[in-house]
């Protein structure tokens, strides 16, 4: 499997991903790696019917993600990975798939976050993942459609917690 493109974006798939990124990153598969979506039907249902009709879609556990990036039945797809956060990301390449950039798009505000962006607050435990990820050798991108400048989101992350 050919991973085109992985990005942090808890809204999924909507208006960006569908206009600008799939087009930017042609991919026959948009993956959904997350295990409450993947584990509950009717949201799985729910995220997964707005994908457009020309992409297979599937929303997956990051273990099942992982076997399916090793998997040979898998070898000529290519696919756009889509996380709601950065602890599944760090997970998946804990299991052996190799993400070197992963975008971080949005990451709404709650009352327990951080804001960190205009469209992206934090957790501790994000705050946490984002630093794994860069002990793994993962860049951390922050752009929000592919014509923007590309940052580097733990810069970011790192100036506004001082």
């Amino acid at each position: 499997m050919k991973i085109v493109l992985s990005r942090i974006d808890d809204r999924f798939i909507h208006g960006q991903v569908l206009t600008k990124w799939i087009k930017q990153s042609p991919a026959n598969r948009i993956i959904i790696v997350n295990d409450s979506v993947a584990n509950d039907e009717v949201r799985k249902t729910l995220v997964l019917s707005v994908a457009p009709a020309n992409v297979k879609a599937s929303a997956v556990t990051v273990e099942k993600m992982a076997k399916a990036f090793h998997s040979p039945r898998y070898e000529n797809e290519t696919a756009f990975l889509l996380f709601d956060g950065p602890e599944d990301v760090a997970r998946l390449v804990e299991a052996g798939v190799p993400i070197d950039v992963v975008n971080v798009g949005g990451m709404r505000f709650e009352l327990d976050r951080k804001q960190i962006t205009k469209s992206v607050s934090v957790r501790d435990q994000d705050i946490a993942a984002f630093r794994k990820l860069k002990e793994l050798g993962v860049k951390c991108e922050l752009r929000q459609l592919p014509g923007d400048t590309s940052q580097d989101f733990n810069d970011i992350l790192n100036n506004t917690l001082k």
